[in-house]
């Protein structure tokens, strides 16, 4: 048996509890450190800096200047390298994204009457220039182009620039171009990590500058955006994968092991936790766990075993029902399974979760993939105040106010009461008489 992580709620004290909840982007300080010197580069100079850290970093040998963008040539021969199933499960995944987020799109303009001759409301417009981030390290992933280009083009965004890491020999993965095509982005660089975030504020040569950058990243890509964030507005924080199963005892532990295993096979820094009032469950999956490694890729396995063996993973038994929520209220997970056979019995007590996947017939993977919700999400407790990616990520709200002369006089009266309240005389002065002198004028 190997030694996956087990933790019993209530023998633990206050100090082992609290790490439980520890994510691997928790502490920053050295990714921090070491971003701002890559951050540095890239903006003194541009592209020269962007091929050497892909060569560095990516071992992307044959990276050039010229090469930091996919061309239409690549594009098209994406298609061609990409199994015609797999284009279609992309096809199918957008239409569903696309759907999704259609419902979402708000009006381009709403006006309310206040009251009578007074009006307000709300305009929306895109943001002008959008960077969309693609990590690659651990795979490749076609299904975040997905979530982050779908929303992006649905709200409108004039200029959409996808950044991933180049594969070695400077290409880009195939699976990635075509799925930024089918949502709709034709530009694509060949740029990962801090130095990404760094181009897409500053810009270079051959990257044009956007207004937002988001999707999920490294440690180093957290960092990064935290450190530009007075430059380029970093979007919700969307770290490595995390997830908690929460199952009852209606289901079996194996099926519980089987979706614990999803979020923790990203990689050896993601977190992955099944939570259990039932020892039952909890035994099962721990039976189980080996034989579902057996039938996975090695690389996956590695990267699993890491996370369910380490500090940020594997089954936590708690003593009920309501400690169980309590656990998940407390951590705030980005994917929460609700694995259960009556599933809506448990969704009124979860209140801190950023995705909410209810029923054994919902896996992550499913809502990674297919079902339409944006799988990009706040990570590290960020679901405490942000939602999943949305059409709203990528619109700008402005305020919008038309006062008519038969509204005038009693918003003017209680405007200039509280003005002279706040001693601001020109804004007193502003609804007074000399307005009024104007006006008649």
């Amino acid at each position: 048996m190997t030694d996956v992580t087990f933790k019993v709620l209530a023998e633990l004290g206050a100090d082992e509890r609290a790490k439980l909840f520890r994510r691997s982007e928790t502490d920053l300080s050295f990714f921090l450190d070491k971003a701002g010197p890559i951050i540095e580069a890239v903006k003194a100079e541009g592209d020269a800096a962007l091929v050497r850290f892909g060569v560095e970093f990516d071992k992307a040998e044959g990276l050039t200047a010229g090469g930091l963008k996919a061309t239409e040539a690549e594009f098209d021969a994406a298609f061609g390298e990409v199994e015609p199933e797999v284009i279609e499960a992309i096809r199918a995944g957008i239409a569903n994204i696309r759907s999704f987020h259609e419902e979402q799109a708000p009006e381009p303009m709403w006006l309310k009457e206040v009251r009578p001759g007074a009006f307000a409301g709300d305009r929306f417009l895109p943001i002008r220039s959008v960077a969309l981030y693609v990590p690659r390290g651990k795979g490749a992933f076609p299904s975040v182009v997905m979530m982050t280009a779908v929303p992006a083009v649905v709200a409108g965004v004039p200029e959409i620039a996808i950044f991933t890491p180049p594969a070695p020999g400077g290409k880009v993965d195939a699976a990635t171009l075509v799925a930024a095509r089918l949502a709709g982005v034709e530009t694509v660089y060949k740029v990962g990590g801090a130095q990404a975030v760094a181009a897409a504020a500053y810009g270079t040569e051959t990257v044009k500058p956007c207004r937002k950058i988001v999707g999920p990243g490294s440690p180093w890509v957290v960092a990064a955006k935290r450190l530009l964030s007075g430059v380029i507005d970093p979007g919700l924080p969307a770290g490595p994968s995390e997830s908690l199963i929460l199952a009852d005892d209606t289901v079996h532990g194996g099926l519980a092991a089987l979706d614990l295993l999803i979020e923790a096979e990203h990689g050896p820094d993601s977190s992955a936790w099944l939570v259990t009032h039932s020892r039952r469950v909890a035994e099962e999956a721990l039976a189980a766990l080996p034989e579902h490694w057996a039938q996975m890729a090695p690389q996956r396995v590695e990267f699993s075993k890491a996370v369910l063996c380490g500090p940020c993973g594997g089954i936590v038994l708690t003593g009920s029902l309501q400690e169980s929520y309590d656990f998940v209220n407390d951590y705030a997970p980005e994917h929460l399974e609700l694995l259960s056979a009556q599933p809506f019995e448990h969704l009124g007590e979860i209140t801190e979760a950023a995705e909410i996947l209810m029923g054994p017939h919902t896996p992550v993977c499913i809502g990674n993939f297919a079902l339409g919700p944006n799988a990009v999400l706040p990570t590290s407790g960020g679901a405490r105040s942000w939602g999943p990616l949305s059409v709203s990520d990528f619109v700008r709200r402005s305020s919008v106010g038309y006062v008519t002369a038969k509204g005038y006089p009693e918003l003017a009266k209680n405007a200039k009461i509280l003005a002279d309240y706040e001693g601001f005389s020109s804004h007193a002065n502003a609804v007074g008489p000399m307005r009024d002198a104007y006006l008649k004028g």
